[in-house]
């Protein structure tokens, strides 16, 4: 069995993990490649240190320079603020490694194009992380597209919804300053989830109009005062696609406050004939709509069916550790080139999209406006 070796910038909740998910990867069945974690930077002390349980680790450093000098690091999975990924992205793929980035893929769309420009230019395989379209769930919501037995499409609609930032009281991080997060805010921390898998089915919005949302305009700051907070807590965009040759409206949500959400990713597609909805609030159900006399909406529970066959008997639900290790598959069958007709991670050319969607955005909302885009 080929080894690849994977090397983590950013030892934090991402980080950590990616670790946990390899720390599986013997669950993978038939899978011909064994990707192992050898080395991780961060500036943490204390996170480096829960490296220590990680058997296969053999190089822990402040200092990531150190990490890209390493011979046997043949990938990098890089987790750091937005405002860093240009920088260090683009020192990952001139240090001769390939690149496993997070999103938004750059502070904005002049970085994101420019990591893509550089990815192409030196020949590096380079993919971006979004998780959610590797449940099972997704995966059917993509399969009853495709099937074409939907219909023509009435409506698109997919979100990301929290309700982290409901509590004005919370303090400050660098997620809600646009210093560090960049101007498009919450799309820049949620987006790329959202947009993934339509723009996999085809689905490129032509035109967007925003509505962005700012109400919490300050938070403690952890030291007894108050600082600024810039960036966009909501943004629900209202597009137009081409499906064939008819336009076809969808609704992107993102969202920090949205009551009662936790952590909800969904998607639903309502077409003439049929129409079929996911959501992570419901993470074991499918929802699929039947026009066949009567109308009908028929709920089906769903068992461990992920891309990649692992261990775990079909009678189980898959969670958000299985999914990540599903996206790690993903992302190492394509590099090696056995991805087949798998559903992949996104690619530059789809980040470098999704940054023109919320450029447009904040123009549509700074202009009152409807923003064509292409």
């Amino acid at each position: 069995m080929k080894t690849v070796k994977l090397g983590i910038i950013g030892g934090g909740l991402m980080g950590r993990e990616i670790a946990s998910a390899l720390g599986r990867w013997f669950a993978l069945e038939d899978y011909p490649v064994h990707l192992e974690l050898v080395a991780v930077c961060d500036l943490q002390e204390a996170l480096l240190d829960w490296f220590h349980k990680v058997p296969t680790v053999r190089q822990r450093t402040q200092e990531y320079a150190e990490l890209l000098a390493n011979p046997d690091v043949d990938i990098v999975y890089v987790a750091v603020p937005h405002d860093l990924h240009e920088r260090i992205y683009l020192d990952v793929l001139r240090a001769g490694k390939d690149l496993f980035a997070e999103k938004p893929f750059g502070i904005d769309l002049r970085a994101a194009e420019a990591i893509r420009d550089e990815a192409e230019t030196l020949g590096r395989f380079v993919r971006c992380s979004s998780e959610f379209p590797f449940l099972p769930g997704p995966q059917r919501v993509v399969e009853a597209v495709r099937s074409g037995g939907l219909g023509t499409l009435l409506e698109i609609r997919a979100g990301f919804l929290h309700s982290s930032d409901l509590d004005p009281r919370k303090p400050i991080n660098w997620k809600r300053q646009v210093t560090h997060c960049g101007e498009i805010g919450v799309m820049g921390d949620l987006g790329i989830h959202v947009v993934h898998l339509p723009f996999r089915l085809g689905w490129r919005p032509e035109s967007v109009h925003a509505q962005l949302v700012n109400l919490v305009t300050e938070r403690p700051d952890g030291r007894g005062g108050m600082a600024p907070c810039d960036t966009w807590d909501n943004a629900i965009l209202h597009t137009t696609v081409s499906v064939g040759d008819l336009p076809v409206p969808m609704t992107l949500e993102m969202k920090r406050m949205a009551p009662g959400e936790t952590n909800t990713w969904y998607v639903e597609v309502a077409g003439m004939e049929g129409a079929v909805r996911y959501s992570t609030k419901e993470p074991k159900t499918l929802w699929s709509f039947r026009r066949d006399g009567e109308q009908w909406w028929r709920k089906t529970d769903l068992g461990f069916q992920t891309p990649f066959k692992t261990i775990t008997g079909g009678i189980f639900e898959p969670g958000f550790p299985d999914v990540i290790q599903q996206m790690l598959a993903a992302f190492v069958a394509e590099r090696e080139g056995f991805l087949g007709d798998r559903f992949g991670c996104v690619t530059p050319e789809e980040a470098v999209a999704s940054h023109a969607l919320f450029a447009a955005a904040l123009e549509s909302h700074r202009n009152q406006s409807v923003v064509p885009l292409g």
